[in-house]
């Protein structure tokens, strides 16, 4: 199989708190989040070993980030693979959260 998200479906499972990605019917992997009125945090991402390499993770990234997005909401990437892969996309480093504690005059 190649690594083609073709076949990688996201949907939003809001009763368990995550994203959910499946392939062929199957739970392939999911994006756990904490979701408040200005702000979603993203703790914890899982793929399944048997669907490493298919880009699962990037899918149920960018779908939580899209997401996000839609709703207005920043994001505290708290999970190490959703941290980096908003790193490595530059076109979603506007949705990170930044504390005020930080900003400098």
């Amino acid at each position: 199989m190649t690594g083609s998200t073709s076949d990688v479906v996201v949907s939003d499972a809001p009763e368990r708190n995550r994203f959910e990605a499946h392939i062929d019917g199957a739970l392939a992997g999911f994006a756990e989040y904490m979701r408040g009125p200005e702000l979603v945090v993203y703790p914890h991402t899982e793929v399944d070993g048997a669907y490493e390499g298919r880009g699962v993770g990037g899918t149920l990234a960018r779908a939580a980030l899209d997401d996000a997005r839609d709703r207005g909401l920043r994001v505290l990437a708290t999970c190490p693979f959703i941290a980096a892969w908003m790193r490595r996309n530059p076109g979603y480093a506007e949705l990170a959260y930044q504390s005020r504690s930080h900003v400098s005059d």
